[in-house]
């Protein structure tokens, strides 16, 4: 008896100018499964930022896509990222999530290790034999691949493919714009953000640069913004969607909002605007005019596929998203800055930070329930039925509040998942 073969999962017509994806790619287990294969075990996936290692010691436990991470600056200076489980019974080595030490003991037995992640001490050692060490092999176990662009920490959980560089491709032009902000650097600041809400993780691949869903979603913080003194009276957003290739895209745009990193708003007073004033100055003198107007004018919101999300806007914040179900999903954020700016202008971007993007901001509740009500929609009809992404197909400069961006992460989803075996 012939098998009836599996529905699409997309249906990418363009010749009518139709790019639609099936619902059950949100809702069900089989999806989820082949996404585990072919996407979070075989991409580069965003492990941490540099300044969250400073000195020889440091150390961060997190965890990325399912697995438990140990992520290490030794006492040599260098960076190294193990799996977070003991080799002789598998408990947690580290429990705290950050810290400085000198090694890590294992609380199940005791089995301690360096900072380079060699068994260094087990109770009862007299009792093993001499070849149980031959190898490593109680050391640690380290991530197949570890490498970072420019202070952003990735991992690779298999031994093959692209270098980092090259699978960022495209989007390094749009991460040195945020990236070169800071003279002396980039830091994270404040420590992680995390929550979690019930829908599917693609949801905040797709809304994280959704330009279509600003002002009707978030009409309460535009009213907000509007009623302050020496506010902002017109609220209008004009740029262009960007494929950047293997699945990565951005949206980039004007508004009228400040930018700590060089554009003021007259309700942050006269000192702030001066201070604004001279930072674009210099930032004219080191990278010339056209390239400060583009950073310090134009805002971007950047997916690196699959999940590491970059907003540059009012604050610039990281975002990693993974899912625990089809209808669920864990969200960590940080908020990235220019090492050295004044007080002031980290107050402001820290309020802007919190204000909009934080998980108790104007906008992340209103996506959270958006996303929540799409997820629950779906149920209604069993998880038939099809999401259209088709706006702005036809374009040939698709606009901010067009789809294309998420159009080109969907390509390489279907092309990943659909090669990815049951």
């Amino acid at each position: 008896m012939s098998v009836s073969p599996a529905p699409p999962l997309l249906e990418d017509d363009r010749e009518r100018g139709l790019f639609r994806v099936a619902r059950r790619a949100f809702t069900s287990d089989e999806v989820l499964t082949r996404e585990r294969q072919a996407i979070f075990d075989d991409a580069w996936l965003y492990l941490a930022h540099e300044s969250e290692l400073e000195a020889n010691g440091d150390f961060l436990a997190r965890r990325v896509a399912g697995r438990d991470l140990l992520f290490v600056r030794g006492k040599d200076g260098q960076a190294r990222c193990f799996f977070n489980t003991c080799p002789h019974r598998g408990a947690l080595v580290c429990r705290e999530r950050a810290g400085n030490g000198a090694m890590f003991r294992c609380f199940y037995h005791s089995w301690a290790f360096d900072l380079e992640g060699r068994l260094v001490n087990r109770p009862g050692d007299e009792a093993y034999g001499a070849g149980t060490r031959a190898g490593g092999l109680h050391d640690l176990v380290p991530v197949p691949r570890l490498a970072q662009y420019r202070g952003l920490w990735f991992v690779h959980f298999k031994g093959q493919g692209v270098d980092l560089p090259t699978y960022l491709g495209g989007a390094r032009e749009y991460l040195d714009l945020v990236l070169d902000q800071g003279e002396a650097g980039m830091e994270i600041v404040g420590g992680t953000q995390e929550y979690g809400f019930e829908a599917n993780w693609k949801l905040l691949c797709e809304n994280s640069f959704d330009g279509y869903h600003g002002l009707p979603t978030h009409v309460s913080y535009f009213d907000y913004v509007k009623s302050k003194p020496g506010a902002l009276v017109e609220i209008a957003i004009r740029g262009q969607a960007f494929d950047l290739g293997n699945g990565h895209a951005v949206v980039q745009y004007t508004a009228p909002w400040g930018r700590p990193i060089a554009q003021s708003v007259p309700a942050w007073g006269e000192d702030a605007v001066r201070e604004v004033a001279a930072t674009k100055a210099r930032l004219v003198e080191r990278f010339g005019p056209e390239r400060a107007e583009r950073m310090a004018t134009t805002n971007r919101n950047l997916l690196i596929f699959p999940n590491l999300v970059v907003n540059d806007i009012m604050a610039v914040t990281l975002r990693t998203f993974y899912p625990t179900a089809p209808d669920r999903q864990v969200v960590n954020a940080w908020a990235l800055a220019p090492r050295g700016e004044s007080a002031r202008m980290r107050e402001l971007r820290l309020f802007n930070f919190l204000e909009f993007l934080g998980p108790g901001g104007f906008a992340t509740p209103d996506d959270c329930e958006a996303l929540a009500l799409c997820q629950r929609g779906y149920g209604s009809v069993g998880g038939e039925g099809w999401n259209d992404i088709s706006k702005g197909y036809l374009s040939d400069e698709p606009q901010v509040d067009d789809e294309a961006q998420m159009r080109a992460f969907w390509r390489e989803w279907h092309r990943r998942v659909t090669r990815a075996t049951p």
